[in-house]
């Protein structure tokens, strides 16, 4: 048989390449067309900088199988977001729904590996019905394969899950082992069906983005897909290209002094102290360009984590919202700022906490949870993290809610108070109802409550203010509320050249 011409040659790469490009042919195109979703090329593009985007393995199959489609049910290559690399894959619905098979396991194992090998961020862009019926053994081999090859990954780049239409089955485990995973309000995600459940009729409630961002799953619920895209476009760009950069510096030494927005924090603090008030407020006023990022905005909503910049540079907030449970943490808050301090800290992210919490919610709720072992993993997440960590306590910090929140006991490396804080071991009111029942009682019933404010005020006015603190070392200075942006700034900068050398172990023990 004679060898092909050059000619004969390119006609035979555009005869595979057109096929390559819509495996499914005409019945792609119509299943799209019928759910009104895009291709997996198209969200690649969503993602991606403009005509950045080079595929990989569009010409991989099964081998061994006539009539394979191409591309495995899936989309495979890298390209650039802000101009920084980004590996990503993307299922493709419109092949096999999306499920993972060999020739899918091989692509997406091969991306993985280029992304250790050149230390850039990963993007899973997951759209699945879960095992291949073909398939069955390899799909779940392969399931099992990709979590594994996420391991080495795993604190070295950043990984970003992104669920639009179904994860059902062992496809939520490559998602759920990313830093954050991302999802559409219509998205479904969850490990069994109804058809296997009794606790429930509702979809929404087994496996609704909203429903699965209120237990702890899913980091951000978007409202449409291209929302989503711009999200995790704005992550990536407070995170660096893999742990051993730093995240982009974006517009350092703007406003260096007191500015109109500064002054506002000297009164936004209320006069009561069982008032409550957006913390949201304090956030967008004590960092650059008045940006917040949050992350986990759904699940334990008396907690905010999140991203912002001080001075140009990356920083990762953990702040009690007094507007939610008057700032009270609990288990989930517990979770939520472990996974967040744990993030920040595998990618160089300096940590500030802003506090204003009452303490640990207290029932027999709480502890049939595990809020002992959660709030542990919470303290060893905080006590392991070696970048810098700022604290600044507006209101009160009571208690164990003291000791978790940034604590120069704990770790902290600079620690700031407002005027306004009170350091105690619980408020005045709990405190009076303690320790001043006995001489309460022995008031006259008219004069009791009288008594009783007198104690509080007197507990609040020599107890519970910074200024104990402030004389012990627990707390490094009282600032004026409308100089915190540049005392954060300061701090900083006086923080980043810090290193901390560990002791040599394979790994510590936290409480699991």
């Amino acid at each position: 048989m004679s060898r092909a011409s050059t000619a004969e040659s390119l006609s035979d790469l555009c005869e595979r390449l057109l096929p390559a490009q819509e495996p499914a042919r005409e019945a792609g195109i119509a299943k799209r067309a019928s759910e009104d979703i895009p291709g997996a090329r198209d969200r690649i593009g969503m993602l991606l900088d403009p005509a950045t985007f080079v595929e990989i393995g569009a010409l991989v199959c099964k081998p061994g199988e006539p009539g394979a489609l191409y591309g495995g049910g899936v989309v495979t290559g890298y390209g650039l977001v802000e101009g920084r690399p980004v590996a990503v894959y993307a299922h493709d619905q419109s092949v096999f729904c999306g499920s993972v098979g060999e020739a899918f396991g091989r692509k997406v194992a091969t991306i993985l590996k280029f992304a250790a090998k050149v230390g850039c961020p990963v993007v899973g862009i997951t759209d699945s019905d879960g095992v291949r019926d073909a398939e069955p053994l390899s799909s779940l081999a392969w399931h099992a394969e990709l979590v594994r090859r996420q391991e080495p990954l795993s604190g070295y780049v950043p990984q970003v899950s992104m669920v639009f239409g179904r994860c059902v089955g062992s496809a939520v485990f490559a998602p759920i082992n990313s830093d954050v995973l991302v999802a559409t309000e219509d998205a479904y995600l969850s490990m069994t069906g109804l058809e296997v459940v009794s606790e429930t009729n509702s979809l929404e409630e087994l496996g609704g983005a909203w429903s699965q961002a209120e237990y702890g799953n899913i980091h951000h619920v978007a409202k449409d897909e291209k929302s989503a895209f711009e999200w995790v476009r704005q992550y990536l760009g407070y995170l660096p290209t893999n742990c051993r950069e730093s995240a982009p510096i974006v517009n350092p030494g703007l406003e260096p002094q007191v500015t109109e927005t500064d002054l506002d924090l000297n009164v936004i603090v209320p006069d009561a102290d069982s008032t409550g008030y957006d913390m949201r407020e304090i956030l967008l006023r004590i960092f650059d360009d008045g940006a917040f990022h949050e992350i986990e905005e759904a699940a334990a909503r008396n907690l905010v984590t999140g991203f912002a910049r001080v001075d140009g540079r990356s920083v990762g907030v953990v702040a009690n919202q007094p507007m939610v449970a008057a700032g009270t943490l609990d288990a989930r808050a517990a979770d939520k700022a472990a996974h967040f301090v744990r993030l920040c800290d595998a990618f160089e992210i300096p940590l500030i906490f802003v506090v204003d919490t009452p303490g640990f919610l207290p029932g027999a709720g709480q502890e049939k949870i595990g809020v002992i072992k959660r709030g542990g993993r919470f303290i060893f997440a905080f006590v392991e993290a070696t970048v810098p960590k700022v604290t600044v306590v507006v209101r009160k910090s009571y208690g164990g809610g003291y000791a978790v929140m940034g604590s120069k006991q704990l770790g902290a490396d600079v620690n700031l108070a407002w005027p306004t804080a009170r350091i105690a071991v619980m408020g005045a009111e709990s405190a009076v109802s303690l320790i001043g029942a006995q001489q309460l009682a022995a008031v006259p019933a008219p004069e009791r409550a009288a008594v009783r404010q007198q104690m509080i005020d007197f507990y609040n006015a020599t107890m519970a203010t910074p200024w104990v603190a402030a004389e012990r070392g627990y707390i490094d200075a009282v600032i004026e509320p409308s100089a915190t942006r540049l005392e954060l700034r300061r701090a900083l900068r006086l923080l980043r050249d810090k290193i901390v050398i560990r002791s040599p172990r394979k790994h510590y023990l936290l409480p699991l």
